[in-house]
Formats: C-alpha cells, structure tokens, sequence
C-alpha cells in the first residue's frame, strides 16, 4: 500500500495503517532526531512525539511528492524545535551520528580508517554548526535527509525558492569549511565510516548519488 492509500486509510482513523506509516518511516524520522538529540533515549523520545503529534494531526496530513515523510519531518522539525536544545547539543549529536563505527576493531588498518572517520565526522559536524540555523534546516532536510527542495519546503513551510537560496549560501560556506572527500561524505556518511552500511529499513528509500557541490 502506498503513502496515498495510508494517507486515506489514517484520515479515516485505520490504527493498523498507521502502524504501517510508522514502520515505513521511523527510521528516517529517528535519524533526523538523533542529530538533535543528547543521545539515544532522547531521540527515542522525541520520535515517538513525532509520531504522538502526526496520529493527533493525522486530519491535516499531506502528501509531498507522493510520499509522508516530509510532513514527518515537518512535524519533527517542530518538535525538535520546540525542546529548545542548545546548539552545543545540536553539534554533538551530529559528531555521534554514526557511532557504531567506532567499536573496537581487529586490525591496524580497521583502526586506522576508524580514526579518519572519526575525524571526518567532527570537521562535518562543526562545519554543519557553523551554518545560521537556517542553513542548517535545509542542508539536514535536502543533503542528510534527501529531500527535493520542493520537499523540504513544505516541511519547513516556507518557499522553495527561499529552500535553493539557503542551500546554494550553505553549499558555499561548507565548500570553504571542508574538503572535497568531507563534502561527499556529508551526502554519504556510510562511505567515510571505513565499515559496509548496515542493511537498511525495508520500508527506506534507496540512497541517491552524492549531491553535486557545483550547482
């Protein structure tokens, strides 16, 4: 069943499809959390209020490029907001995305690839703090998140064109803050952890190629 048939099944009070809602979009929903999040029992936390918020509001749903999630990330968005969690937290959260690449391996060469991860991520996340709030709404919402502009705009409610025009000043600030291996990780974080990426949620999309840093 597809997000327009869940739409009609949950406007029509369908406990059971919105279950099937949830399964089909938690994960993306919890990843957006976990990056403003102090750890893992609060992005917990705020994900459920998400999904709290998105059944009490079910009525008022919408479908963007035919699919929920960027009205859960809307509501996300707004949840997250509305925790008033300070920027220091934000950044953190961001540094600890990932995290599970960094066990303890078996090998000199796992350790040492580790290291560069690890690395990597934190120039990722001070560049990423280093945006207006603005910025960084859109960066996590269209290169993180994959949303189109025409996406994230209705999950912040607000113009695509104000979307292009923040991402295009976020673009260029990030290419003066990071490398060129850097930015590609930003799009693809799974690439610079040194680790294959876990398997994925069957309901999650494939990932799209890295985002180009030119246009």
């Amino acid at each position: 069943m597809d997000d327009a048939a869940l739409l009609r099944a949950i406007q029509a009070d369908d406990a059971e499809a919105f279950g099937a809602i949830f399964d089909r979009h938690a994960q993306a929903v919890h990843r957006y959390c976990a990056r403003r999040a102090d750890d893992r029992d609060h992005a917990e936390d705020l994900t459920s209020m998400v999904f709290l918020e998105a059944w009490r509001s079910r009525r008022r749903a919408l479908l963007v490029d035919a699919s929920l999630r960027p009205w859960l990330l809307g509501i996300a968005h707004n949840v997250a907001r509305n925790a008033s969690r300070s920027a220091r937290r934000h950044r953190a959260a961001l540094a600890r995305l990932h995290a599970a690449a960094c066990e303890q391996p078996d090998h000199a060469e796992t350790v040492a690839a580790d290291v560069d991860a690890i690395a990597q991520r934190k120039a990722i996340a001070e560049a990423v703090g280093a945006l207006t709030k603005k910025q960084r709404d859109v960066v996590e919402l269209c290169l993180i998140d994959e949303l189109s502009t025409a996406a994230a705009a209705a999950a912040l409610g607000i113009a695509e064109g104000t979307v292009k025009s923040r991402l295009a000043g976020a673009r260029a600030r990030l290419r003066a803050l990071l490398r060129p291996g850097e930015l590609a990780a930003l799009t693809d974080p799974e690439s610079a952890s040194g680790h294959e990426p876990d398997e994925r949620h069957p309901g999650a999309p494939a990932r799209k190629a890295a985002v180009s840093w030119t246009r």
